[in-house]
């Protein structure tokens, strides 16, 4: 009867170590999963941030490269430039000339003065970097003969019309390369003369406000 006893009370015993063996086992358990759920979203998190950053690098390249693709080659803009320049100074002489406004014939002198340099700085940079500049006002030259078979109030109105489109091209044209250029003297020169562009639109587009009052 008492070895019955005895055994009774240590299968009772085993059995209740049994039970914290195997609640031992099951919060080990979970804590595993616990840590991998934790570790898993841990992963997941940097990886969504290193998606960010790529997704952000991506769209910086993409607006890089439209940019660039607007952007004229150094060459290029300043041989669209010095053409540009020299019909802007004809076009300043012949202002002087055949206007009776005294604000065009100003803004005409202000076009000789201010473009001749800046075709003289642009000449000076086209040799020291070899650039093939060319001769003449390229497709210019078909607006100043237009104008000078003007005369009077539509010559007057004709070439303001014309300073004013003209000007905002070239402004545009000068702020991208001054942003974008991948020519470090090219660039340079784009955001010294930006400046003196803008003075013109906006000395142009008074006179033109003026001409419409």
């Amino acid at each position: 009867m008492k070895t019955l006893f005895i055994s009774a009370i240590v299968l009772a015993l085993f059995s209740i170590l049994s039970t914290g063996c195997n609640t031992t086992a099951n919060v080990s358990t979970n804590g595993n999963v616990n840590r991998t759920t934790s570790n898993t979203y841990s992963n997941t998190g940097p990886s969504n941030s290193n998606g960010g950053s790529t997704l952000g690098n991506a769209a910086n390249s993409v607006a890089n490269t439209a940019s660039s693709m607007t952007t004229p080659a150094p060459e290029r803009f300043l041989s669209e430039a010095i053409q540009g320049g020299r019909a802007e100074v004809e076009l300043g002489k012949l202002a002087q000339t055949k206007s009776k406004n005294p604000d065009i014939k100003k803004f005409g002198q202000m076009l000789v003065q201010d473009h001749s340099k800046a075709n003289t700085d642009m000449e000076v940079l086209g040799k020291k970097k070899n650039f093939n500049l060319p001769a003449g006002l390229g497709s210019h030259q078909s607006t100043l003969d237009k104008l000078n078979g003007m005369s009077g109030d539509d010559f007057d109105r004709e070439f303001v019309n014309n300073m004013v489109s003209d000007h905002e091209k070239d402004v545009s044209t000068f702020q991208k390369e001054s942003q974008n250029s991948t020519d470090a003297d090219v660039k340079a020169f784009a955001e010294k003369t930006l400046p003196v562009l803008q003075k013109h639109l906006d000395t142009v587009k008074g006179i033109q406000s003026k001409m419409k009052q």
